[in-house]
């Protein structure tokens, strides 16, 4: 069995989640920049998210609709996804967003292996605190050890596609990682540099490598 795990927020879709929720809480703009600077590798990623998720505080639970309505798949993602499925490779998800979204996602592409953080909420609000442990670096490349040794394929066979520097750990724990369309720090230290306008131009570098 063979692995392909991909980031979402930028990756597997073309927004980032947090900013879209953000946006009804009045704080994009603010979020956009912490985001900004946490995936160039600038901020700690927990910290960063704490102080993001801070601002969603009072946000009505429906945002979670209504962001899955307006997020839009990358060109490209659901040729690769289902590509890949067809000969014969599992398909993860692991993100720094949220498993509110992350979740009816990974159904829709069929997918049944994903992790990602969970935003608290009280009396169909949101609290602006997150449930659980955080999904930072190291839990992403936790999180795809963990899908490796579920389905039994070797690390060396592994496959990460990610944008930010919070999928670095992941990149490098994994056979080949591809840097798509991502920050200079993160394309610097890939495997592969990817850079074009559809994700599943990842389908010839991963077939050229297996």
């Amino acid at each position: 069995m063979r692995l392909c795990v991909l980031d979402v927020d930028s990756t597997l879709i073309t927004a980032e989640v947090i900013e879209l929720i953000a946006e009804r809480a009045g704080t994009r703009e603010l979020v956009a920049d912490i985001t900004e600077r946490a995936m160039r590798g600038d901020l700690d990623f927990s910290e960063s998210l704490n102080e993001r998720v801070a601002t969603l505080a009072g946000v009505h639970d429906t945002v979670f609709a209504e962001v899955l309505a307006e997020v839009e798949l990358t060109p490209g993602a659901e040729e690769l996804v289902h590509t890949l499925q067809a000969e014969g490779w599992e398909v993860g998800l692991v993100s720094g967003g949220f498993i509110e979204v992350v979740g009816p996602l990974a159904k829709r592409l069929g997918i049944t292996r994903y992790r990602a953080n969970a935003l608290e909420v009280a009396d169909c609000r949101l609290t602006g605190r997150t449930v659980g442990p955080i999904i930072d670096r190291a839990a992403k490349a936790a999180t795809l050890r963990a899908f490796a040794g579920e389905v039994g394929c070797p690390l060396e066979d592994a496959v990460a596609i990610g944008d930010g520097a919070n999928d670095l750990d992941m990149m490098a724990t994994a056979g080949l990682g591809i840097a798509f369309n991502a920050k200079p720090v993160v394309q610097a230290q890939a495997d592969v540099a990817l850079n074009a306008p559809r994700l599943d131009a990842a389908l010839d570098i991963i077939r050229a490598r297996s």
